[in-house]
């Protein structure tokens, strides 16, 4: 009979159902049956992935009229926090995404995973294109507008020209096929690479922030209007990175 280190072991390694957990099964061992439930759930939550990946590939696959289009995944980060740029990404997918397995909704990871999947989607893309749109542009055009200029630039930059253009609620004025998808980044595979490198780099751009601005606790909030982050504004008043149209900020500046 294996030893539980030897189970746990041999376990660490399967990827699939092997003729010695036959036996195990019967083991009446605690230790041995929770090892085998343990990785008996986790095969689980494989397969659950791997199904949820193929059907984000076949929904975007399905715009396709000929199987050497391109589809381009477009969605944004920081649409309501109140400080920080928006910052919108366009990506387009190699055709083999086997390495982005267990790729989601950005809101759903941890930031460790995020930043994981940032860099294989990095180097799974055929093009990729980030942009920032500022917060100065926000103030002036109004967060809706600024989204949409920021999310047309992502596209128009990429290095490969996609065919077809799939966007996270809304709509582009550009001259290419473009579809506006719900709840997008749970639906689009390309979508959803998209909101990874969009929220990747703003984080980022937010933990630099507050090394110049340490008193706000940037690296917490990312600029979003927590409880927390509003009481530092009415402590410290505003930066020049945060949105003057934007309340608090806005009643604040006008007294």
């Amino acid at each position: 009979m294996l030893s539980l280190k030897e189970v746990k072991e041999k376990l660490d390694y399967a990827n699939s159902w092997e003729a010695w957990m036959n036996e195990l099964e019967s083991d009446n061992r605690i230790g041995a049956i929770k090892l085998l439930n343990t990785w008996k759930n986790k095969q689980q939550l494989i397969q659950k992935e791997i199904h949820a990946h193929e059907e984000k590939c076949l929904f975007d696959a399905s715009f396709k009229q000929n199987p050497t289009d391109l589809i381009a995944g477009v969605d944004e980060a920081g649409r309501g926090p109140l400080a920080g740029p928006v910052v919108t990404a366009a990506v387009v997918l190699k055709r083999n995404t086997d390495d982005l397995i267990g790729l989601n909704d950005s809101k759903q990871l941890s930031k460790k995973k995020r930043n994981e999947l940032a860099t294989k989607i990095k180097n799974n893309a055929l093009s990729y294109s980030i942009h920032f749109q500022s917060v100065e542009k926000i103030d002036e055009l109004n967060i809706y507008e600024a989204t949409k200029q920021s999310m047309t630039e992502s596209v128009l930059s990429l290095k490969e020209s996609p065919s077809i253009v799939l966007v996270d609620a809304m709509k582009l004025p550009i001259d290419m096929e473009t579809h506006s998808i719900i709840k997008g980044d749970a639906m689009s595979l390309s979508i959803a690479a998209a909101s990874i490198l969009a929220k990747t780099a703003r984080d980022n751009y937010m933990d630099q922030l507050h090394e110049q601005f340490p008193q706000y606790l940037f690296n917490k909030h990312a600029g979003y209007g927590t409880k927390q982050h509003v009481e530092l504004i009415y402590k410290y008043g505003p930066t020049i990175h945060h949105r003057k149209t934007f309340e608090p900020i806005k009643s604040l500046l006008q007294k």
